[in-house]
């Protein structure tokens, strides 16, 4: 049999003994409890395996050169997950074995990663101007679910409000996750605010919250905050909003305007992107029972002994399906707890100074991008009379190409182009979501210009 340094146990004299151990004679005997009709009788279509490690390095190093990086290009995608500048000092503190290699802990071990756990929320709870903030969840589609599912469990209603025009794959996570949620879209105003009349029209008593994203999926501001939050809780629903907080050191948080739950994804706090695994969401709210209670997730705790010694604790684990397993109201894991780490770094080093000024160099990249390419022939913002933060809509119905052919020759000059809008959004005509991050340089702007100049 095969023996791989990397897989253990694969040693022959290892396994006997184990075999020997449990008193089996072979490892078949131990799956002779699964039905013969059910199992596999021909070996797995795997390719050969690779026994040396060098030989395997080299394989996975050649499959990876094939890739066209966000490194040696010029990158405007954006939709979810940006490409924020990494301090090297976050990739330092999660790479230490103690953070990478547990990244849990629990109350009676890894003591200073509970406190870690601790400043992030508490910086998390500082940036949202609220009171109590949760363990990260999977990604910020999770945290959006879990806002929908913990305003039914307050209020027992099961109509969601949501904006029509949202992030198409955000919906589709509600969708798969809310279940037993009526989820019903609220339309747009030309400008891409959200339209407060159809959504007076659909406000009733079996409405459960008013859901919105801001920045809106499509790159500006919601304007429209605080009327949202009164519209929503004049019929006792609860008022989430969905925010990047890349963008709250320049602006108001959702609490400020009336949100009851604030929710969103941290992959922006120091978190490279990694083909969708770089991703974690957060979760907020007032400290008030009726919220606590009905977070699914851990939150952690500060508490001082009969000694006066300070110390870090879960606390009310008695929520959590850790805890009371099927009885808890929704299930959790702690795959993220390395992005707590991450963020936290983050945050400590970029301090509310270091935020303002991530939101102004963004916005005034953003708005000169918006002001080159708005000139261009056939090229049309479509929502130009809202504030946009790193995001924008472009669109090129006019100029007679699709953005499918438009991104295909943008490429082939070392250029990611926006995000098609076309496939998911075809209300949106041949348009696409352009992004601009503090990693864009002017002249990656002017170099954009330039090369839709060319195409068009």
């Amino acid at each position: 049999m095969t023996q791989y340094p990397y897989i253990p146990n694969s040693n022959e004299a290892v396994r006997k003994e184990m075999l020997d151990f449990i008193g089996a004679k072979s490892v078949e005997e131990i799956y002779s409890f699964i039905p013969d009709e059910v199992r596999m009788k021909r070996p797995l279509d795997l390719p050969k395996a690779f026994t040396s490690e060098m030989d395997l390095k080299r394989h996975m190093d050649g499959i990876l050169a094939k890739d066209s990086t966000c490194d040696e290009n010029i990158s405007f995608l954006g939709a979810g997950c940006y490409n924020h500048y990494v301090p090297a000092v976050c990739d330092e503190i999660n790479g230490r074995s103690e953070f990478l290699t547990a990244y849990s802990g629990d109350t009676y071990a890894d003591h200073g990663k509970l406190q870690t756990f601790f400043e992030f929320t508490s910086m998390m709870g500082e940036l949202l101007d609220m009171d109590v903030v949760s363990f990260p969840t999977y990604d910020g589609g999770q945290a959006a679910s879990t806002a929908i599912m913990m305003s039914r469990r307050i209020n027992g209603r099961s109509t969601a409000l949501v904006p029509a025009a949202m992030n198409p794959s955000l919906l589709s996570q509600l969708k798969c996750y809310c279940e037993g949620m009526n989820l019903v879209g609220v339309a747009s105003c030309p400008n891409g605010q959200l339209d407060l009349e159809d959504l007076k029209s659909k406000l009733t008593d079996d409405v459960a919250c008013v859901f919105i994203q801001n920045p809106a999926f499509l790159g500006f501001f919601e304007e429209q905050g605080e009327e949202i939050g009164k519209l929503c809780h004049s019929v006792g629903a609860e008022y989430i909003v969905y925010a990047d907080p890349s963008i709250l050191g320049i602006v108001q948080p959702p609490a400020d305007y009336g949100a009851d739950i604030a929710c969103g994804e941290i992959q922006p706090l120091g978190i490279h992107m990694s083909y969708g695994g770089g991703l974690g969401g957060y979760l907020a709210t007032r400290q008030e029972e009726k919220y606590v209670m009905n977070y699914p997730h851990h939150l952690y705790n500060i508490f001082k002994n009969s000694k006066g010694q300070f110390g870090y604790a879960r606390a009310l684990p008695e929520r959590t399906s850790y805890y009371v397993r099927e009885k808890a109201i929704e299930y959790l894991g702690t795959c993220v707890g390395l992005w707590a780490v991450t963020a936290a770094t983050y945050l400590a080093v970029m301090g509310p100074d270091g935020m303002r000024e991530l939101g102004e160099n963004i916005l005034y990249k953003s708005n000169y991008a918006q002001k080159k390419l708005s000139a261009l022939p056939g090229v049309k913002l479509p929502y130009s009379a809202s504030h946009s933060f790193m995001e924008f809509v472009l669109n090129f119905d006019a100029a007679g190409k699709t953005v499918a052919e438009i991104n295909k020759a943008l490429l082939a000059k070392g250029i990611f182009g926006g995000y098609d809008l076309s496939g998911q959004m075809p209300e949106q005509g041949q348009s696409m979501l352009v992004c601009v991050t503090e990693k864009t340089e002017l002249s990656d702007i002017d170099a954009l210009v330039d090369a839709l100049k060319n195409i068009l």
